[in-house]
């Protein structure tokens, strides 16, 4: 079976909160309101009928919980999101065999509770988290409970770019120009969250942490010789800090942490970087995701150019399987 394990759903419910609350939600609310399967059901699984031997582990879209508004909205839209993804795994099993749970990232105590929630009462498979929090990083001391809760119930997190056209792509602009922020800004804010990640130490504390990178990793394996060399001399390049202090600190070096995270296959169709990437982060870290229903097409485009991509690799028939479906239910826990 094909396990899609990075695509976008927003139950119907979920739905019509989110318009209410945000009716005039710009960037990529504005793009997801769009796409029809994205909350018509009968019309996603004409499109999922499409492909033989094929299920999707839901999750929310765009934007992050927290855009909605502040914490008594947030945990409202969580809950809603939640309690409509279990319903639809519930009901229809073969198509959606697992959710990913969402939070409401600007609620510290909040966030804790609907992960234990999702998780241990409606079985959420794991978390989708976005890069920021209103702009915060992810390792914030309000955020950073989370990475211990998730290590503490061994479930992964799924890791979502987050960036609007607010982002300007030069210091003297108010605002990102030709949907750069999307384009170059997306895997540049997964990249940033990882180096977080990784120069916080959360490897060092949760050896066993597993973290989702969507689109393979951002900007990672194209970088792996500034991630490896250029990162071993950290500090070098400093003057009012004194960086070096980290590497001493770190068990490994930052490459060898960059490679702990697990990859999806979410690259549009691209073939070279779904190769590189592969290559970085080996088979047994890399899972089957075509981030549908985003393409073109409105839904079928990029599960159909990713699964032709997979198929025509020069890989063995046991690492196709672990990419397809091994992998996955080895970290969600799936029979």
């Amino acid at each position: 079976m094909k396990l899609d394990l990075f695509n976008h759903i927003f139950p119907r419910a979920f739905f019509e909160r989110a318009l209410e609350v945000a009716p005039n939600g710009k960037d990529m609310f504005k793009r997801v309101r769009d796409i029809p399967c994205i909350v018509d059901l009968d019309e996603r699984f004409r499109i999922m009928d499409g492909f033989d031997d094929y299920a999707q582990v839901i999750c929310l879209g765009s934007p992050p919980i927290e855009v909605f508004g502040p914490p008594p909205v947030s945990n409202e839209m969580a809950r809603l999101a939640n309690d409509g993804m279990a319903e639809l795994v519930a009901k229809y099993p073969g198509r959606f065999p697992a959710f990913i749970a969402s939070l409401p990232m600007n609620d510290p105590d909040g966030l804790l509770r609907e992960t234990e929630r999702a998780i241990n009462e409606l079985g959420a498979v794991g978390v989708q988290v976005f890069t920021n929090v209103l702009g915060k990083p992810l390792t914030a001391p309000e955020t950073l409970p989370l990475f211990d809760l998730m290590a503490r119930l061994d479930r992964p997190i799924w890791l979502h770019p987050a960036r609007g056209a607010d982002f300007p792509d030069y210091k003297g602009e108010k605002k990102s120009h030709y949907e750069i922020w999307w384009t170059f800004g997306w895997p540049y804010e997964t990249s940033a969250a990882m180096a977080h990640m990784v120069f916080e130490g959360l490897f060092d504390k949760h050896p066993n942490l597993k973290i989702i990178t969507h689109h393979m990793g951002g900007m990672i394996p194209y970088f792996e010789g500034r991630v490896g060399p250029g990162w071993d001399q950290l500090g070098s390049r400093t003057s009012d800090e004194d960086y070096s202090l980290i590497l001493k600190r770190l068990k490994k070096r930052p490459l060898d942490y960059f490679k702990m995270f697990y990859a999806d296959t979410a690259l549009f169709g691209a073939r070279k970087a779904t190769e590189l990437g592969l290559d970085f982060f080996g088979v047994d870290n890399v899972v089957f995701s075509s981030d549908a229903p985003f393409d073109p097409e409105k839904g079928s485009a990029y599960t159909r150019w990713t699964i032709d991509i997979i198929d025509s690799l020069d890989i063995t028939p046991q690492q196709r399987y672990a990419i397809y479906e091994g992998n996955a239910r080895r970290l969600l826990k799936l029979e």
